[in-house]
């Protein structure tokens, strides 16, 4: 896949077929829209093409905005690049590109900058100065510059439209195999195993304690089935987010236990995916209390981490994993 930053710099392709946005979590809805893009190309040999925006067109237009995402940006490049696209646009987005009428983009841009022949969007695309134009406008308008425009309908699931915007909601409220179902994967964070205070080792269930990165979203505080892929195997595992208010509350950490395994996890990155929730984070009167629940929760967690093996064909679940971009 070729990434190209400048439209100066863009060579003539075959048979220019684009879809744009920005693409955070690449759900099943994008997944389908990037698909379409792709056959569409191949029907005419043609060049299926993405048009995205670096930074996120949020951090101009609304300055000092805390942005978390579903996915890295090498995750997101990963991504396209599975599903078969061959160039990859991205346009640095500034106070004058967003300044620009629909009218203005669609020649300077489309037409003029990617000399394109087939876009597609989804039915609700705004584009242009203020969100001023939509995909009655992009289609007339691309008729007047040699394009054709086809939109896209969303994808449903369990009959609301799938979205980043809802999937963000779901992880947050510890939802995870509900986000699963709109991303088509369990959803992953990858971090280094950093050192903590062994407190889990001296209680009989050591975990590697992973920081949570500030710009990616996080499930819930809880615990959650987990699986774990670290020195290039994927293991069974739980998982805990919170500050451990059983004791001194600190630093919010994602705490990932391998079951049956002991091997040395510091300065190791491990990719966590999240497959089930088992129970919210909360306080404890001592230690011992504790054990008990983690043996009761290490219990769920291999209950339902053995359902959902058998409810995937093993090269399905080796799909799902890989096509996370978590590796």
């Amino acid at each position: 896949m070729r990434v190209i930053r400048d439209l100066r710099s863009f060579p003539h392709v075959p048979h220019p077929v684009l879809t744009i946005g920005n693409f955070d979590g690449q759900h099943v809805g994008h997944q389908a829209l990037i698909s379409e893009v792709v056959e569409i190309a191949r029907r005419h040999n043609g060049s299926p093409m993405v048009l995205t925006f670096d930074p996120h067109p949020a951090k101009v237009l609304s300055p000092g905005i805390t942005l978390q995402y579903l996915t890295s940006q090498d995750e997101k490049f990963d991504f396209f690049e599975k599903l078969g696209i061959t160039e990859l646009v991205i346009l640095e987005f500034t106070q004058q590109l967003a300044s620009l009428t629909p009218q203005v983009f669609t020649c300077n841009v489309l037409r003029d900058g990617l000399g394109v022949r087939e876009v597609l969007v989804g039915e609700n695309f705004v584009f242009g100065a203020g969100r001023s134009g939509n995909v009655q406008d992009l289609s007339n308008l691309g008729s007047d510059s040699g394009f054709h425009v086809h939109p896209v309908p969303p994808v449903m699931v369990k009959g609301e439209i799938v979205s980043s915007t809802r999937t963000r909601k779901l992880l947050q409220a510890g939802k995870v195999m509900e986000a699963a179902a709109c991303l088509g994967r369990p959803y992953c964070l990858s971090e280094q195993v950093i050192h903590g205070e062994h407190r889990g080792e001296q209680l009989g269930w050591p975990t590697g304690n992973l920081r949570i990165p500030s710009d990616r979203v996080v499930p819930a505080d809880g615990i959650y089935a987990t699986m774990s892929y670290v020195q290039g195997e994927w293991m069974p595992s739980i998982s805990y987010i919170g500050r451990r208010p059983t004791f001194t509350e600190g630093e919010r950490l994602l705490e990932v236990h391998l079951f049956d395994q002991r091997r040395s996890l510091y300065g190791q990155r491990i990719h966590v995916s999240f497959i089930d929730y088992i129970r919210g984070d909360q306080e404890f009167l001592n230690s011992d209390e504790l054990v008990r629940q983690m043996e009761r929760d290490g219990i769920q967690a291999r209950r339902l981490l053995e359902e959902w093996n058998k409810d995937c064909s093993q090269s399905t679940r080796l799909t799902a994993f890989h096509s996370t971009s978590c590796l």
